[in-house]
Formats: C-alpha cells, structure tokens, sequence
C-alpha cells in the first residue's frame, strides 16, 4: 500500500494533543498514531511532513517538523466544513530517489482519492516528486511557485532545491503546461534564466509588482494544479530564517494572502512548503500559511472549470486584428478570457479552454492592448 511509507505522529506531539479543548483544531483532525491510520472515505485535506533535506546543500540540521504540529493543533479552526487528516511523515529513503518514489505515489493516491495533500518538507526539490505524481492522472499541469529564484540549473547537474525545475521541464513524460513563478527577485537570477523562461512563454511576477498589488497573483492561482511555496521567498525579519538571511522577500501578511489565494482556487490539487530551517518563528508562520489555505479551500466557489457557463455575462472586445471573448462570474465577479483552440484532437489541453484573468487585463483589452497572459497561453497552444 502506498500509505506504508507513512510513519506515525511523534507520542509527543499528540500527548499535547490530548490536553487540548474539544475546540482546537487538533481536536477537529483526524491523526496517524501508531494504533491507527485515518480512515479516507470522508477526508478532504491530508497533510504529510517529509523528512528529507539532501536536496538542500545549505541545511545544517535534520527536518523536525514536530513543532509545527503542535503549533497547528493549538490553533482555532473558522467555520470549517472540510474533515482534515494528518497523516504523518515520510522518512527520508536510503537515497533521494527512494524518498522521491514514496512522495510521489502518496500523493497521486490522495489526488486520485480528490484529496488535496499539503507537503511539509525537507527540501523544494521535492516539488519534482509531487509533479512526477501526476503521472498517471492524464493531464497537463500547471506548477505556481513562490520563490525568489527560478530554480533552473544546468542539464547536467545532480536534482537539487536550487535546479529543480530543469528537471521538470526536460524529463520525459513531459506533462507542464505552464510554469509561473510569483516573487523572483532580479539579483538571485541570471538574464540568461530571466531569457529562458520568457522564451518558454511562461509567466514572472517580480516581488515589488506583487507585493504593491498582491490581487494580481490570484488568477495565477485559479489556473494553477500544483502550487510549491519556497520558505526562502520570505523576508528573514518574518520567517526568522537568519541562517539563510533574506532582507527582501514577502512578509506574514502577503504569505498568507498567497496561501489563501491557493487554497480557494478549485484547480489546486496540491500544495508544498519547502526549506523549512528549524526555527520556531519560521515554524509558527507554516502553521498561519496552513491555516489560510484550509480557510481559502473552505471558500471555494466551483467555478470554471466545473460549473457551466450560463452561470457568467459574457463580454466581447473587438481588436484591430483580433476579437477576445471574456467571462464574469455572476456568483464572484471573476473574471476569464476564452483561449481559442488550434490543435483540438489534443485532448490534455481541453481544459484550458478558458484562462483566469483579471478585469485590469479587461480594461486592457478594451484599451485596443492584447493582454501579455493571453498571447502566452495562445503561443503554448500552437502545436
């Protein structure tokens, strides 16, 4: 069974566990103990820690996420309806390869079972396990990172947090569709990797454009199926991550905006936080991340590309050359801009039919402007 890797909670944690309310969130979870593996059937979040690091040339310490446990059971759930389960740890395999097997077919279990996994790791190079999971779904997915690099490297290099998305792009099956990366900071990435990913029509939003203006991430996230959040991408005078020092990055606030926005989008089917240092601050700060994705799944609305499209106002902007079809949520005043299709016998590409947008890039369109996102997604769908 695939859940054979998992190992139990720490007795510790869940002796804390026992001591709290019937109101605490550790009390509204079901748990991994060594008497008992959580029944599936009604679960709809499962979160998983793993204990692997190899991938992070600059940790100094194993992964302990057993205070992030304990911090997350000692909070206070909203008005919750989705049944949560945390279902323990993945130990770190007799090689990386190993770890990644375990991860990758815990994962596409869950997936399959349309429960979504939240990944506690060990390093992000573990984003590349969580991909591989989508394997066997039959899809194109569309990877969101949170990062301040792009995490490319050099073909010939060993898998590591800082390339693995090389890996991604150039392994066989290639399932990605669309990789789009929210808050790179210029000075951490050469003009050869700022080239790159323009030249792959993938998508950039530099930290100070998101951080002015943090709603324009959100479409991302509605598009988006495996979002991997780099705990580096977070200034260290709110992580508390001193042994990697960052001065520039998201604060508290905006992390948790970026969490919310992925868990409210109803095409998000996985979630990772990677690079954790240890530290109790940077611990605290995971739990509140957890905690506003679980509040945005609680949210969601099961728009497009599930509901139907009676359900929107459809608005069309006539171009010099061209004609944009857009759609309005009536139920949530999103908005969506129709993709047309030029290869329709390729099926993995059907559901992106529609591409989120914003009503900025509306207004830009109507401003007789072709808006950068959809000549993106157009190019990618030239075949």
């Amino acid at each position: 069974m695939e859940f054979d890797f998992l190992i139990p909670i720490n007795e510790d944690v869940l002796e804390l566990n026992s001591r709290l309310t019937s109101q605490h969130l550790g009390s509204k979870m079901v748990l991994h103990t060594k008497d008992q593996f959580p029944d599936l059937d009604k679960i709809k979040i499962a979160l998983i820690g793993v204990l692997d690091n190899r991938g992070d040339s600059k940790v100094i310490s194993d992964v302990d996420l057993n205070y992030i446990r304990k911090e997350l059971y000692s909070l206070y759930p909203g008005n919750w309806e989705a049944s949560i389960a945390d279902l323990g740890d993945i130990a770190a395999g007799n090689t990386v390869e190993d770890t990644y097997f375990a991860l990758k077919n815990v994962v596409s279990s869950l997936i399959k079972k349309k429960i979504i996994p939240i990944v506690i790791g060990g390093s992000q190079d573990l984003t590349y396990a969580m991909y591989r999971a989508y394997d066997d779904l039959e899809q194109m997915v569309n990877l969101v990172s949170i990062d301040s690099k792009f995490d490319l490297g050099k073909e010939s290099e060993a898998i590591s947090s800082d390339s693995y998305l090389t890996k991604i792009i150039l392994d066989e099956p290639n399932n990605l569709f669309n990789f789009c990366n929210i808050g790179f900071q210029t000075y951490f990435n050469s003009q050869e990797e700022i080239d790159l990913v323009e030249k792959l029509f993938f998508d950039a939003y530099r930290l100070g454009d998101v951080s002015n203006a943090i709603a324009i991430a959100e479409p991302v996230f509605r598009d988006a199926d495996l979002v991997s959040l780099d705990l580096g991408s977070i200034k260290s005078s709110a992580s508390g991550n001193f042994i990697n020092f960052t001065p520039n990055g998201f604060n508290g606030k905006e992390i948790c905006s970026l969490s919310r926005y992925a868990g409210i989008s109803d095409k998000v089917s996985s979630f990772g936080i990677f690079n954790h240092t240890n530290s109790k601050q940077e611990s605290i700060l995971i739990t509140q991340i957890i905690w506003y994705f679980i509040e945005g799944f609680n949210y969601r609305s099961n728009e497009y590309p599930y509901g139907s499209k009676e359900s929107y106002i459809k608005y069309m902007v006539p171009l010099e050359e061209d004609k944009l079809t857009f759609f309005k949520s009536n139920k949530t005043g999103r908005w969506w801009i129709e993709i047309p299709f030029i290869s329709p016998s390729n099926n993995k590409l059907k559901r992106n039919t529609l591409l989120p947008c914003s009503y900025e890039e509306y207004l830009v369109a109507c401003g007789n402007e072709m808006p950068e996102r959809w000549w993106k997604a157009q190019r990618k769908n030239v075949v």
